[in-house]
């Protein structure tokens, strides 16, 4: 027979027992992404110096950190901007792949920068080496088909006022 569990009248025991199940569940990685467009609506894209290919800019986020503070603390640390983020465009969940467990992707709307702030991003930190603005037709080129899906459920929420729940890439109904 199982001993029963405590109650939150016992608020010690029954922040242990809590403790101890919290312990068991599993822990997932986070990253979260931003769109960010210029006037012309080219997209800017980010060249990491830490892995091969394009990206959006952002990064992962840190433990206990809400995914769009982590977009808006990344792009600062990485492009000394903070974005206002006008939304979430997309939630995608990435099954566990080579030596990574799982992970929950965000991307988040940055809007329209003017002119003069979008010609001032450039790379602020080691992890950058480039930082540019490229037509959206260019960034299926330039990114990972991982990251090719979730940009364009992104441009599909943008265009459509909803954002997208995407399942290792693919849209879920």
């Amino acid at each position: 027979m199982r001993p029963q569990a405590p109650t939150p009248a016992d608020p010690e025991a029954w922040n242990a027992y809590l403790a101890e199940g919290n312990a068991k569940q599993a822990r997932k990685r986070v990253a979260a992404d931003v769109l960010l467009r210029d006037p012309s609506g080219r997209v800017l894209l980010v060249n990491p110096t830490y892995k091969p290919g394009w990206d959006l800019p952002g990064g992962m986020v840190e433990a206990n950190e809400p995914p769009e503070d982590a977009a808006i603390r990344e792009l600062s640390e990485e492009l000394r901007f903070r974005p206002t983020l006008r939304g979430l465009l997309v939630v995608d969940w990435v099954a566990p792949h080579g030596p990574w467990d799982d992970q929950l992707a965000f991307v988040f709307d940055g809007g329209t920068l003017d002119e003069a702030v979008a010609a001032s991003l450039r790379p602020r930190d080691e992890e950058l080496s480039e930082a540019v603005f490229v037509a959206p037709d260019e960034v299926p080129r330039r990114v990972s088909d991982r990251m090719r899906r979730r940009f364009t459920a992104a441009l599909d929420a943008l265009a459509t006022g909803r954002p997208r729940y995407l399942r290792d890439g693919s849209p879920v109904a």
